[in-house]
Formats: C-alpha cells, structure tokens, sequence
C-alpha cells in the first residue's frame, strides 16, 4: 500500500510499470486510473481530481473525481510535476489525511487509494527549479522506480522488437517472421530519443511499408541509417610528420 514514485524519460514505460505494479497486488481486482496531470489545465484538474458540488460553479453537477474513482484502487498521477504549488498541496493533503473534499463541498470523503506517481524529469533538478515540492516529493518517494533510456538497455530491444512483431501481427492480421539482420544492427547502434515509445512505432511503420514476411532496412526510417552512417569513424591519414613544418602537421 506505500506509495511508488517512477522516474523515467518519455517513452520509457513508466505507466506499464505502474499498471503492473497494480496487477501484482491485492487491489488488482479494483479500479486503477490513470491521469497525466500536463493534459489538464490547472483550472479544471482540481474538479477532475476531486470531484464537483452542484453550484459550486457555473455548470457544475455533483460528481465525484478520479480518487473516488480509485477507491480501494490504484490511482496513477503521471508528470505530477506540471501541477501547479497549490495543487501540489492538496494532493499531500489527500494522501496524508486520506480524505477529499469535492470543489465547493463541506463533506470530507474518505477513501483507500494507493498512489503511484510519475516523472519525466529528475526530481532534485525539479526540486531546485522550485517546479516539485519537497514535502511532495519524499512523501511519493517511499519507493522509487527509475527507469532507464532504452539507450542504455540496448539488450532489451530484441525483445521488445519479437514482442511488437506479435503485436501488430495479430492487430494487422499480418505474417511477419522477423527483421533483417541489418535492421538489428541498426537498431542495436541507433540512440532512441524517444525509447520504446519510438521503437513500438517504428515497427508499426514497418508494417505499413513491407510487402514481405521479413521487416528490412528499406521499411524503417531513414533518419535511423543517417545516423548509423554519421556514426562510422573514417580511418585516420598517415603521413611522415619528420618532414613538414609546424602549420602542415597541425593542419
């Protein structure tokens, strides 16, 4: 039931893991939602969090949020650091007290909802920044998950590949068998800004663009052979250094 906070880049997982953190434990047969908090503007992720009182605005109903939703479930809060200060109180405020009040209400609800957060920056530069509260941060941190780029999982990727060809052969009643050696050295050299995120839609494309059963070079995208041929080293000019002055063997 402690809370889990995930630090990742984009594209690295992070709500598969909090997915699967609530399918291993005893709240797997509740609800777990999921929330990115910088989809929502500031003025409306209160209501959206805790829930309306009807009059309490205009238009307003009675309605409960995303932590009643969660009750006895897991509710996922992703980039929590785009929340604004004040907002970032009250949700210490929630998990400390283990109660709501819904946006113009009196009422304190309380509730049993396991909190999972995630980052898609470092925590002590947010910290620093003055864009994370700290109380915010050590009470989320009971434990912390940090997932790295796929850059540095480099071994990961032929396994992510074999299970996105499953995929999208069942999705797209496909027959792929595999990808072309070729294709896997790119894969292995190329860096991943955009992690598995990037490689899921990279063999998506891939599906798109080949009429065979094998996935080759010529159906990903070029941007990741450019890199590959900036990568290759050109081998180093020999000379005899005796015999030419200062600017030459500089040059």
């Amino acid at each position: 039931s402690s809370s889990v906070l995930i630090y990742g880049k984009t594209g690295t997982g992070k709500e598969m893991v909090a997915q699967s953190i609530h399918n291993c434990s005893r709240r797997c047969s509740n609800p777990f939602v999921s929330i990115n908090c910088a989809s929502i503007p500031s003025t409306l992720l209160e209501s959206n969090l805790f829930g309306t009182v009807k009059g309490s605005f205009t238009g307003a109903e009675d309605r409960g949020g995303l932590f009643e939703a969660a009750n006895q479930g897991t509710l996922f809060l992703d980039e929590i650091n785009s929340m604004d200060p004040m907002m970032q109180v009250k949700i210490l405020k929630a998990i400390e007290e283990k109660r709501i009040r819904r946006v113009g209400g009196t009422k304190q609800i309380s509730l049993d909802v396991k909190i999972i957060a995630a980052l898609n920056q470092d925590p002590m530069e947010l910290i620093k920044k003055g864009k994370l509260r700290k109380d915010l941060f050590f009470r989320l941190s009971v434990i912390e998950i940090d997932i790295p780029p796929l850059k540095e999982r480099k071994d990961d990727i032929e396994y992510l590949t074999k299970y996105f060809i499953d995929y999208y052969n069942e999705d797209m009643e496909k027959d792929i068998k595999v990808i072309s050696e070729e294709a896997k050295e790119v894969f292995k050299e190329y860096d991943w800004p955009g992690n598995v995120r990037e490689l899921k839609n990279i063999i998506e494309g891939a599906f798109n663009n080949t009429e065979d059963d094998i996935i080759s070079i010529d159906d990903i995208p070029e941007r990741l052979l450019k890199e590959k041929r900036n990568r290759q080293i050109r081998p180093p000019i020999e000379f005899d250094a005796n015999n030419v002055g200062l600017q030459e063997y500089l040059e």
